[in-house]
């Protein structure tokens, strides 16, 4: 799954970011960088970013930042941020 970004009225997918890759301090920046290049494209809306993560196994603190810049985006374009967690073996 990694990030799945849809129009929540509709269901329809806008993008799909992160194959195969279940880090979400990595999902984070790159959902970051897509936001800021395309995402303020996208028209007041309501949009879901699902962004589908496992736990890291040698994790011992930190992660992926939401900053003040990326909260700001979501805001403006309406978008929410679902997080999902999946076993180990997905």
């Amino acid at each position: 799954m990694p990030i799945s970004i849809y129009n929540e009225v509709n269901n329809d997918r806008i993008k799909y970011l992160s194959a195969n890759i279940w880090d979400l301090p990595t999902q984070i920046n790159e959902l970051q960088q897509w936001l800021e290049k395309d995402g303020t494209k996208l028209k007041k809306g309501k949009y879901v970013a699902d962004i589908g993560f496992d736990i890291r196994k040698d994790a011992t603190g930190g992660g992926g930042i939401i900053n003040s810049k990326m909260i700001n985006i979501l805001a403006e374009i309406g978008m929410e941020i679902y997080l999902s967690e999946y076993p180990e073996n997905k």
